[in-house]
Formats: C-alpha cells, sequence, structure tokens
C-alpha cells in the first residue's frame, strides 16, 4: 500500500511538471493550446476541438508517448505507454482548461486536471475526498478549497491511476508484439483520450457560461477545415 502511495505522489508530480510545464521534445500545454488557437482563426471551442483531435493522434502514435523524454523519470510501477498517455492526456486536459480561461498555474486547476484523467471514476474519487460537487463542474467545486484537501485529493488520484495503470499493464503489453499488438494498443490509448477529454470538457465549461458539457458528449475526432 505504501508503495503504491509514493509511486501515486510521483506521478501525480511529474504529469503537472511535465505535462502541463512541458520538457525535452514536449510542449508546454499553454503553448501548444495557443498555437491551436491561432490556427483556429481565435475561435476558442474550434482550438478546443482541433486541440483534442492533435491529443488523440498522439495518444494512438505507437512510438510517440513512450519516447517522451521525461516519461523515464515517472515512477516505475506504471507501464512506459500508460504513463506516456496520462502525459498527453495531462496536457490536452490542461490546453482545455486553458483556451476556456482557467488559470492552468493554480492548484484547483491542477487537481482538477488530474480527476479528469480518472474519467467516470472521478465522481467516486472526489467523494472519497469530501468534494461535493452538486450542480457545479469540478472546477467550479474545487475552486478556493484549502490547499491541504487538494493535496489528499491528488494524493488519491495518484493512487488510482497507478492501481488502473496496473490492471491496464497486460493490455499495453501488448505493444511488445511487432504488427499485430501495436496497432490493437495505439487504437486503444486513442480511444482512451477520448474518453478523458470528454471528462476535460465537462470539467472546465466555458468560464461565464451556464452551459455545462454533459459527459457522454461526442467529441470531433477530426478538426474542421
Amino acid at each position: 500500500m505504501k508503495d503504491v502511495n509514493a509511486a501515486g505522489e510521483r506521478l501525480v508530480d511529474r504529469l503537472i511538471e511535465f505535462g502541463i510545464s512541458g520538457g525535452g521534445p514536449m510542449k508546454g500545454a499553454v503553448e501548444v493550446a495557443d498555437e491551436h488557437l491561432i490556427a483556429a482563426g481565435g475561435d476558442r471551442e474550434e482550438a478546443v476541438r482541433r486541440l483534442i483531435a492533435t491529443h488523440v493522434r498522439l495518444a494512438a502514435g505507437s512510438g510517440f508517448v513512450t519516447g517522451l523524454g521525461g516519461i523515464a523519470t515517472l515512477p516505475v510501477s506504471v507501464p512506459a505507454a500508460m504513463a506516456g498517455l496520462y502525459v498527453v492526456a495531462t496536457r490536452m486536459s490542461a490546453g482545455i482548461a486553458h483556451l476556456r480561461g482557467y488559470d492552468v498555474r493554480t492548484e484547483e486547476v491542477h487537481s482538477a486536471i488530474l480527476i479528469s484523467l480518472l474519467g467516470s471514476a472521478g465522481a467516486a474519487t472526489l467523494k472519497k475526498a469530501g468534494v461535493e460537487i452538486g450542480k457545479k463542474s469540478t472546477a467550479a467545486a474545487l475552486n478556493r478549497l484549502p490547499g491541504k484537501v487538494l493535496i489528499e485529493l491528488n494524493k488519491k488520484v495518484g493512487y488510482r491511476l497507478v492501481t488502473k495503470a496496473g490492471e491496464k499493464g497486460v493490455v499495453n503489453l501488448s505493444k511488445l508484439v511487432p504488427l499485430v499488438g501495436g496497432p490493437i494498443g495505439a487504437t486503444i490509448d486513442g480511444l482512451g483520450c477520448r474518453t478523458i477529454a470528454t471528462y476535460a470538457m465537462s470539467v472546465f465549461p466555458v468560464l461565464g457560461s451556464n452551459v455545462f458539457v454533459v459527459p457522454g458528449t461526442v467529441v470531433s475526432e477530426e478538426p474542421k477545415s
């Protein structure tokens, strides 16, 4: 148990550092989001769609996620392919948050980004941490929570991510089989990234809007021309 908790804390620290700020060949979340905003002609929601499509393709790329320099610093108990997916999805979620008006430098937004990685399991993790959502978005519910509560929440998210990686490890090992396992693993990672995108959009609704994205909404795979 202690080993898993420790690995979870290290994973969370690396995801926040590497997935949001970037490092090595991977640009930071804000930089990438702003590039997509420029490409979308200043349309923030179109930039969100383009950002998601880009990261789904990256997650499905068999060589990209495991070739990131920062992967070597992640906990060894997390399979490289799964760790790579976490990093890509973290940057994507942070980019969505930035494009929708959130400050990705704050602790509460960091916690919300991590929650989005859990998908449907995020609600249960929030409940265990004593965070009540109600009719608010996750980001709104975490706003102005004491730092101690956010730290405990991040620990619970880290624990869940590590145990989830252990459950999925047998799937990602299929990537070691050339031509057969590779495409299967890439498809799984792409779908996993798309699922996280759906939850990230609900976690970070447009600031100042009463319209919330309902989990399960279909997200466009390819950017509009």
